[in-house]
């Protein structure tokens, strides 16, 4: 079956990867075909589902079931090239009516066997919430209404979600580290999974570092993806398109612009990610290294924080939740200056101090919470370049 993916790849190293799509487009297009099937009675074996990316799915529908006021239908994960987890798991909805007559058509979602639950604050869900993220529920939501709307149906929608596989599933995630219990989430910010190969990716950064280099690029602004493309535009004198983005391979886009012969670097990252440079960790993936809060602790104890506080930072989930804590003892500034500097120690040791570096590490909350090296020289040196490319 056709599931309109069959065109769509993502070129990296000259390798054609397929993309697939999310386990919120699978929950999405089973809570649609199950609400076809309640308020019609009419058998669904496929559905159309529109994903925020803009790419049109067609869903085949797995096992199907009715019971006394609810229909449940089941689509299976598809990953494309990509090596997820999840890929092939079957993920279901439940859907049944309520308040028929008084009802506001609002949508009811829940989570069942195999969607973990969230524990601990600062996650995109409150404590309490089937972790099922927000813009997999805006699609749930809009593709049961749409359906409401279609077949004149006014009152709610009850919607609940399992992954009977997603117990086992979240053995192999760092969900329990999170605090998300009993389960997988339910994700995606697009609808689609984009495939990323490692080592294609890492070629695809080399190219666009060779041709910053070919361009008479001396110095480059890097930064790990759109958090730090967004600060850019906000906070610092550049447009994101100047910035080269390396995901979390840092230790590698130090080598290759060694190997470019580039004189120096300006990396800006989000401190949730950065901060693992201070352990001296230089893929900054989860699955190769979560020791943030360790980190932090570390160094927050040599900056005097209470043994209380410091207690208090080994029970975030976010680094957000960390920085409020030192904020509000009155010890970030000092936390922030010994991160920096352990930050800073270890680039420059992957560097072998052949390049000229600085570091801006931020919070979409907090602002730019450090500096460390060359970045105010940096920072005129590449906008000089900018200007230089302008006349």
């Amino acid at each position: 079956m056709h599931n309109g993916l069959e065109d769509k790849y993502v070129i990296k190293d000259n390798k054609k990867l397929q993309m697939g799509y999310t386990t919120g487009s699978c929950a999405a297009g089973a809570a649609k075909a199950a609400t076809i099937m309640l308020l019609t009675g009419n058998d669904v074996r496929s559905v159309e589902l529109m994903t925020p990316k803009g790419i049109l799915l067609t869903l085949e529908i797995k096992e199907k079931s009715k019971g006394e006021g609810f229909v449940s239908c089941a689509v299976e994960k598809f990953a494309g090239d990509d090596p997820d987890v999840t890929d092939k798991a079957l993920v279901y909805a439940k859907v049944s009516k309520t308040n028929e007559a008084g009802g506001s058509n609002k949508v009811n979602i829940d989570g069942g066997l195999g969607v973990g639950r969230v524990t601990k604050p600062g996650l995109d869900q409150p404590v309490g919430n089937a972790a099922i993220n927000h813009v997999p529920r805006e699609m749930i939501t809009a593709a049961v209404k749409d359906i409401c709307e279609t077949f004149e149906y006014f009152g709610d929608i009850d919607v609940e979600i399992s992954i009977p596989a997603g117990v086992e599933l979240a053995r192999k995630t760092f969900n329990p580290r999170l605090g998300i219990e009993g389960g997988i989430s339910v994700l995606g910010t697009s609808g689609i999974v984009m495939p990323m190969s490692e080592d294609a990716l890492i070629a695809s950064i080399k190219i666009e570092m060779s041709m910053k280099r070919e361009g008479g690029a001396e110095y480059l602004l890097i930064t790990p993806g759109n958090y730090g493309t967004n600060y850019l535009t906000t906070a610092l004198p550049f447009e994101s398109k100047k910035a080269v983005k390396c995901s979390n391979y840092i230790g590698n886009t130090i080598d290759m612009a060694i190997e470019l012969g580039t004189k120096g670097i300006l990396f800006v990252g989000h401190f949730g990610k950065f901060v693992k440079l201070a352990g001296g960790i230089m893929n900054t993936h989860s699955h190769n290294a979560d020791c943030r809060m360790e980190i932090i602790v570390t160094n927050a104890m040599m900056a005097g924080v209470p043994r209380e506080v410091l207690t208090e930072i080994t029970k975030c989930v976010t680094t957000d939740d960390a920085v409020k804590l030192l904020k509000e003892s009155g010890y970030l500034e000092a936390t922030m200056d010994r991160i920096m500097e352990r930050m800073l120690f270890y680039v420059n040791q992957r560097a072998y101090n052949e390049l000229k570096i600085g570091i801006i590490t931020f919070s979409n909350v907090y602002g730019e919470l450090g500096k460390a090296g060359a970045v105010d020289e940096l920072i005129e040196l590449i906008a000089k370049k900018t200007k230089e490319e302008q006349l």
